[in-house]
């Protein structure tokens, strides 16, 4: 795959269960014909699930025929990134996995705004441990 995440390095895989992604492949891979740009891989919560639903974008009925089951809070999916961003405009903080987050988003999407929403562990996880 030659498709790479926002922090430079090889696009991570967001989800096999629910399988996610445009293309149904479990990454946030982009392409010509994707046109929402399903590039920002989100740990969805109960507020995103509330906010997409009014916004129009129901996320969690399951519709079989295009391969969505419908989303439960904790689910990782592969988001539009328009959609993540007004989201985050509106104040509603849905947790990204940077890793999985394709480069393509940051046509839509500040990093900024994706940093400040992280949910990936760092590599170097010793900055986390309190003495």
């Amino acid at each position: 795959m030659d498709q790479r995440n926002v922090l430079g390095g090889e696009l991570e895989l967001c989800s096999l269960d629910p399988v996610t992604g445009f293309y149904r492949d479990g990454y946030c891979t982009t392409g010509a014909d994707d046109v929402g740009s399903h590039t920002v891989c989100v740990v969805v919560t109960e507020e995103f699930l509330r906010h997409q639903q009014y916004v129009g974008n129901d996320l969690t009925t399951p519709m079989p025929q295009y391969g969505f089951p419908g989303l439960v809070p904790g689910d990782r999916w592969a988001v539009c990134a328009p959609r993540w961003l007004q989201a985050f405009e509106d104040g509603v903080m849905a947790p990204v996995a940077l890793r999985a987050t394709n480069e393509a988003a940051l046509a839509h999407v500040p990093m900024a705004a994706l940093e400040q929403c992280a949910a990936d562990a760092p590599d170097d996880a010793s900055s986390l441990i309190v003495d």
